[in-house]
């Protein structure tokens, strides 16, 4: 099993910048499907980028074109580039890993990080 380790979030004015790291240790599988998700306030956890098991790169449309997923696979790190910055984007954000196979709630789960976009 996957332990994940998400830093990085924080306090930033809206249009402001913030990279959010996620550390994985223990067994990673090549076909595992590795991401972020989100969960505001009184709001269910939502997708936000992911990279699925052939490598490919998914975005939601409430992030496209300011959030960017990368990953160094061989400090086993994935990151969130978040540019641009908007108060909806307050929320925790989880880092999310495992196997392509399973359903995402099924899959190993960071703590989480806040992230708090506000003037």
């Amino acid at each position: 099993q996957v332990q994940l380790v998400e830093s990085g979030g924080g306090l930033v004015q809206p249009g402001g910048s913030l990279r959010l790291s996620c550390a994985a240790s223990g067994t990673i599988f090549s076909d595992n499907v590795m991401g972020w998700y989100r969960q505001a306030p009184g709001k269910q956890r939502e997708f936000v980028a992911t990279f699925t098991s052939v490598g490919s790169i998914n975005y939601a449309d409430s992030v496209k074109g300011r959030f960017t997923i990368s990953r160094d696979n061989a400090k086993k790190t994935m990151y969130l580039q978040m540019n641009n910055l908007k108060p909806e984007d307050t929320a925790v954000y989880y880092c999310n890993a495992g196997p392509s196979g399973l359903p995402v709630n099924r899959r190993s789960w960071g703590q989480g990080t806040q992230v708090t976009v506000s003037s």
